[in-house]
């Protein structure tokens, strides 16, 4: 490093050095601090998150640039052991700090998007820590890589060794990466959605709790949960309550003695529908309901009522309240439902004696 002469007197560089290399760092970090606050503000402003997002990335990225900077000011001011090993050590130790200060900008960045879009984002609502530590390991596995190259180390054999390695544990860990990528189709493809509520090939039915990367929790009525593996999970058959719509028909079943008058059954079980769904929470105000007669029974013409339910597990109580009101309009209505008939023909059973 060279000495300087000022106003005749000669300063050695390693006094000067340290001084303007502080003066640089301290002058860059108090511009930054002004421009970011003004950015902020107007970052602030806006809508979008986007801007927030990478401000809050650079934050830190730009102090280790602020102190690299200062080293180049000064080895370009007095370039120290110009061409000896000692200039070599230090443009490593330049790029080392410059490949960290890319790999913490690039880790904050993802982190702080799946931070922000996690919840809005279906594939990360239930894996948003799994993301976050896969995204960590493969910028740092490659900010590792890039160290090592600058430092002259060959990374072919490495990356040979990784992919063999990969295939290893590939194999080791099958059953786990199957239900891995199959949690990844269910986010993707969307067959269910965390919140709905559907029916298993078993035949159970409840809510989906939760969609990891390993497994589906399903919480049933009861309010016990079962916890399906997602391979088994897109291979078998499920029912969605939820597509379309949340909104479906609710279907009962009701018979009338022969005798009775069709048209007035009619009239009046609509009737008692529309208060039923005008009155019961989760029944759909607006819904006209109606009947189809479909069966003439061994004791009884079969008909089914149509109501509508806001979604699935209101038609239960839809239903109780329905059967209840309309029991209680037949009887005063003298509307017979009547009871299952045998009837044991004498006759023919001494015939075949």
């Amino acid at each position: 490093m060279q000495a300087i002469t000022f106003y005749g007197i000669e300063i050695n560089a390693w006094l000067y050095a340290p001084v303007v290399y502080f003066l640089w760092v301290s002058i860059f970090l108090i511009i930054k601090k002004i421009v970011f606050s003004k950015i902020e503000k107007i970052a602030q402003k806006t809508t979008f998150q986007i801007d927030d997002i990478l401000l809050g990335a650079l934050n830190f990225p730009l102090v280790l640039f602020a102190f690299i900077s200062g080293a180049f000011i000064l080895d370009w001011l007095t370039p120290i052991d110009k061409g000896g090993e000692l200039t070599k050590l230090f443009f490593i130790a330049l790029k080392t700090t410059a490949v960290v200060a890319v790999v913490f900008f690039i880790d904050a960045l993802f982190r702080n998007l799946i931070r922000v879009y996690g919840n809005k984002i279906d594939i990360l609502k239930s894996g948003r820590g799994i993301a976050q530590g896969i995204i960590r390991v493969v910028v740092i596995g490659l900010g590792i890589l890039i160290l090592l190259d600058s430092f002259g180390i060959s990374i072919t054999p490495i990356i040979a060794s990784l992919g063999i390695g990969s295939l290893a544990v590939a194999l080791a860990l099958q059953p786990t990466l199957e239900n891995f990528f199959a949690g990844i189709q269910i986010m993707i493809d969307k067959p269910i959605m965390v919140g709905h509520f559907i029916k298993l090939d078993s035949g159970e039915e409840g809510y989906v709790e939760r969609i990891g990367w390993r497994s589906t929790w399903v919480r049933f009525l009861a309010n016990n949960v079962v916890v399906i593996p997602n391979n088994q999970l897109v291979s078998s058959k499920i029912l969605n309550y939820y597509y379309p719509e949340k909104e479906l028909a609710v279907l009962v079943q009701v018979g009338v003695h022969y005798s009775s008058d069709l048209e007035k059954v009619e009239q009046i079980t609509i009737d008692v529908a529309e208060k039923v769904l005008k009155s019961v929470q989760g029944g759909v105000a607006t819904f006209k309901p109606f009947i189809r007669y479909h069966t003439f029974n061994s004791s009884s013409i079969d008909f089914t009522v149509i109501l509508r339910a806001q979604e699935f597990v209101d038609n239960y109580l839809i239903k109780h309240e329905f059967i209840k009101a309309l029991q209680k309009r037949y009887n005063k209505e003298g509307i017979v439902i009547p009871f299952p008939i045998r009837a044991i023909n004498y006759d023919q059973e001494k015939a075949v004696k």
